[in-house]
């Protein structure tokens, strides 16, 4: 095999440029594939991040009256729909991609909520001892919640840098009085995302999803919460799951498992419904991916025309070599070693012709991104597949030609020029 190796590298430099004429068509497949290819999955991980935040993978389950939202906001305690208890909670855990779980309640936009003589008009959030770790808050300046605020019912508040500057204008908020509802609330942090993410918003629906008004939000434990509020309430459900890739089907299964446990009656107009983006995204990646498909199969013309000038030119080689083959079956050469010889420098030209294409279509791919600003994202599997799959090709296109020059008649191939 070696040998072979060696001598279709001779011969492809023996003859340079009818080689690299051979091999343009390959080339320009390979590369167009390899573009197009890492375009889409640039483009797939941008339609993610812009729809759901890179590495967020939270879903949001919520309660739904005819397939809208329910708003405590406007509406009373709903009737027939039961408090989501730890032990629920431990069953969300179970469901298959979960990681963590965290149960809340809010109101989006809060009232009779004061500091001093100014109105908060935020949104104002009841968490729980996950909530923070779910979302990817942290705590920048005071102390988060501990384990005696829940048990003792203190009445103390969390807010975000937004709710620090248009509130407070700026100044530290720690220690600060907030009346809500008549109670007062003590500030005792500022959180922040981990990482700070600004999704692309298309629709109602979007905005509806991530909006949390221009005032801010301020956090207090689940536990006082009917203490500012008059009543428990059903709560939100916000699952952060292992992967983006199982975000829908940890969302769906979650908001089965809600509806089935805490509605009464099976005639019910309420059920939780899970707000998963992925699931817009995904819609956007096979409108994105179908057109795309149509342009890999295109690209993959070049490949066909690739393999018979592949074809073409090694019926060429046999017929320039007629003489060196029948020398070699006078001598005693097997059709294998022929037939293998021939498929060795065709499959050789071609994987030459296939890491050049990929090299372009890396190198093209770069290009784009830069002079188009396209994202792109280089797929490993598809560079290997691409090198393997124009080695198939010259073995596929060059098998007739090794076949042809297996079969030569030895004295009829010495009897040539």
């Amino acid at each position: 095999m070696i040998e072979n190796i060696r001598l279709a590298f001779q011969g492809i430099w023996g003859h340079k440029m009818r080689s690299v004429l051979t091999m343009l068509g390959i080339i320009i497949g390979i590369a167009a594939i390899i573009t197009i290819v890492s375009t889409i999955k640039g483009t797939n991980e941008q339609i993610k991040q812009n729809l759901i935040g890179a590495g967020n993978n939270v879903v949001t389950v919520q309660l739904n009256q005819d397939g809208y939202a329910y708003d405590m906001s406007w509406n009373g305690i709903p009737d027939g729909v039961r408090i989501i208890s730890q032990d629920t909670k431990k069953q969300l855990l179970d469901v298959s991609g979960v990681e963590r779980v965290s149960l809340y309640t809010s109101r989006q936009n809060a009232d009779s909520v004061y500091y001093k003589a100014t109105s908060f008009s935020g949104s104002m959030y009841g968490i729980d001892t996950d909530y923070l770790s779910v979302y990817g808050y942290q705590v920048i300046r005071g102390r988060g919640f501990n384990e005696n605020d829940y048990k003792n019912f203190r009445k103390v508040l969390l807010v975000d840098s937004t709710v620090q500057s248009s509130l407070f204008g700026g100044d530290d908020p720690i220690g600060r009085s907030v009346e809500i509802n008549g109670d007062v609330f003590t500030v005792v942090g500022v959180i922040a995302l981990r990482e700070e993410f600004t999704p692309t918003i298309n629709s109602m629906s979007d905005y509806n999803l991530y909006a949390k008004t221009s005032g801010g939000a301020m956090y207090m434990p689940d536990a006082v919460w009917p203490t500012a509020y008059q009543f428990d309430e059903p709560q939100t459900v916000a699952i952060k799951t292992t992967h983006t890739d199982v975000m829908t089907t940890a969302g769906q299964e979650a908001a089965k498992l809600l509806t089935s446990s805490q509605i009464v009656g099976t005639d019910s107009k309420f059920d939780y419904r899970s707000q998963d983006m992925l699931e817009q995204a995904q819609q956007l990646q096979n409108m994105s991916q179908s057109t795309n498909t149509q342009l890999i199969w295109i690209a993959s013309i070049s490949l066909l025309v690739g393999g018979i000038g592949v074809m073409n030119i090694m019926l060429v080689s046999v017929t320039e070599r007629t003489s060196e083959i029948g020398l070699k079956k006078a001598i005693g050469a097997k059709k294998r070693r022929i037939r293998l010889q021939f498929l060795t420098e065709a499959a050789v030209l071609t994987s030459l012709g296939g890491i050049i294409g990929v090299l372009s279509g890396v190198g093209l791919s770069e290009l784009i991104s830069k002079m188009m600003d396209i994202p792109v994202a280089i797929s490993v599997p598809a560079i290997l597949v691409a090198v393997l799959f124009s080695m198939l090709i010259g073995v596929i296109f060059g098998l007739l030609p090794a076949v042809k020059a297996a079969n030569l008649n030895p004295i009829e191939a010495l009897r040539r020029d």
